[in-house]
């Protein structure tokens, strides 16, 4: 699953998706305690990596975060100018994010890493690696399962990790892990979250 048929995915269900899942009211309530904690234990300038319609970011920057949201999907950014106006947010990679090294202090990277092959993802954690200062913050939301599985999303292919496999990933890229959540709800695939520091 490249970049260019993941952006043209959701592009096609940009509004349908903005509309389910564009409102932090639509977002679980432990979800919004996990990123309004991590997001007020950094000070400095932070990245919404693949922000979508742009509702965690304006969350965190409400929170008083200085944050710029980066989103392949030129729709997702539209609607989130449009709705966040004081909010800064770019049509961008993070794969090759134009920032300079040790420049951030936090990127949040919220069900984000989701659709990148297997493959690709410790690329992808090397380039956080590298915009993040020594000590720098970043959290990471994931479907919890067995690591590398892929399984048909509503919008593309995605695929699962383990909580143990994505640290050991983490590692790998320069980081250590601080914090690992887990969360089982009816209904629904299984959560994981891990925050994790450059070393």
């Amino acid at each position: 699953m490249t970049n260019k048929s993941t952006r043209a995915a959701y592009q096609s269900r940009a509004a349908e998706y903005t509309r389910v899942l564009g409102s932090i009211d639509d977002m679980h309530e432990l979800d919004r305690k996990c990123i309004g904690r991590w997001g007020s234990s950094i000070s400095g300038q932070m990245i919404d990596a693949g922000c979508g319609p742009g509702h965690w970011t304006n969350y965190l920057h409400e929170g008083g975060a200085a944050i710029e949201g980066i989103d392949l999907v030129p729709e997702f950014i539209d609607d989130a100018r449009a709705r966040f106006p004081g909010v800064p947010f770019r049509v961008g990679s993070f794969q090759q994010m134009d920032v300079p090294d040790e420049t951030l202090t936090g990127v949040l990277a919220w069900y984000s890493l989701i659709h990148f092959p297997p493959s690709e993802v410790p690329q992808v954690l090397a380039e956080f690696a590298r915009v993040l200062v020594p000590g720098g913050r970043l959290l990471i939301g994931f479907f919890d399962g067995s690591p590398g599985t892929p399984f048909q999303h509503a919008v593309t292919t995605a695929y699962y990790w383990s909580v143990k496999e994505m640290s050991h990933l983490l590692s790998k890229a320069g980081f250590d892990v601080l914090e690992v959540e887990k969360r089982q709800d009816a209904g629904k695939r299984a959560h994981a979250a891990v925050t994790a520091t450059v070393r």
